[in-house]
């Protein structure tokens, strides 16, 4: 009888450099193993990490793995899952309590790709993105033709230092600054250009106060386009003489605006309003107030001059 020799396997262990081997095995062995330069070169296999991430709490639970390997695969993870599941949970959060604004407003920011470059915790995107209660169905962003283009570029810090101390600044001489208000500038201002123009297009009335003040014209710009803005804020903005002249442009040239006669009446008072807007609203002033233009030492000489011969033709010269 012939004795049927079994030669023993040259390793027992799967080979994680073979595509077949299945991924389950791999992260078995990446948990018990005891030889920590294998722990080290699976740790080194990113693409197999990255595919089965159970792999990598595998590494990081197993008391043989070595310094390498543990910094390996928190690198993997940090990189490729943690920053990914930080925006997603929240936009998944968000939707159940049925902000879906906020939501779809969060999967969209710059921001949010990279939460720990810019800066931003998971509480600080959820803040932001609580002030959101606009759809993009409901926004018309028509108005952002070519010219401002120019208008969306990369901020250095000191810039985003100075427009918020700007902001800051106005908010404490009105007396609106409100511990929880600076905490929401602290905020926004850890925003670039295009994700700021995203919020005031969509944000609520906290927001809305706190970038129309923003010296960049695109970002006030997209505030006053913003559907949910009221005519009591328009009012106020139309009076300001710290927003860029574009807005104040914009306001005037509104033809839903241009039939609130207090908008139009801050225009014409705001030595900020285009000449050319100020002149063609005069117009439609009544006499008492045109009285009051001719007065005003903080409106442009022509405004004067041209309050003067409206009052005059109203009157007969007797005005």
């Amino acid at each position: 009888m012939h004795v049927r020799r079994v030669c023993p396997s040259r390793s027992t262990k799967p080979s994680f450099a073979n595509s077949a081997t299945p991924v389950e095995s791999l992260e078995t062995l990446a948990g018990s193993t005891a030889d920590s330069g294998l722990l080290e070169r699976i740790a080194l296999n990113q693409q197999l990490l990255i595919r089965h991430s159970p792999i990598i709490e595998a590494i990081l639970s197993n008391p043989n793995r070595s310094a390498e390997a543990e910094r390996r695969a928190a690198e993997t993870k940090r990189e490729f899952f943690e920053k990914e599941r930080g925006a997603a949970q929240i936009v998944s959060e968000l939707r159940a309590q049925g902000n879906e604004a906020a939501a779809e407003f969060l999967e969209q920011a710059e921001f949010a790709e990279d939460l720990e470059e810019n800066e931003i915790s998971e509480e600080d995107a959820l803040l932001i993105a609580k002030h959101i209660e606009v759809l993009d169905k409901e926004t018309d962003d028509s108005w952002l033709s070519l010219e401002y283009i120019e208008e969306i570029y990369e901020e250095s810090e000191e810039t985003r230092q100075a427009v918020m101390q700007k902001i800051l600044g106005e908010l404490t001489s009105e007396d609106e600054a409100t511990n929880e208000r600076i905490s929401i500038l602290n905020r926004i201002m850890r925003m670039g250009v295009k994700d700021r123009v995203k919020l005031g297009m969509k944000g609520d009335r906290e927001a809305r106060n706190i970038l129309i003040r923003d010296p960049n014209k695109l970002v006030a710009s997209a505030v006053i386009n913003n559907p949910k803005i009221t005519e009591q804020e328009v009012e106020k903005i139309a009076a300001m003489r710290t927003v860029p002249e574009e807005v104040l442009r914009q306001i005037s040239m509104n033809k839903k605006w241009g039939r609130s006669y207090l908008i139009q009446l801050s225009l014409a008072r705001n030595p900020r309003t285009p000449l050319g807007n100020t002149m063609s609203i005069m117009n439609r002033l009544q006499l008492r107030d045109l009285q009051g233009l001719q007065k005003d030492r903080n409106v442009p000489e022509a405004v004067r001059k041209h309050a003067t011969r409206l009052v005059a033709a109203r009157t007969g010269g007797k005005g």
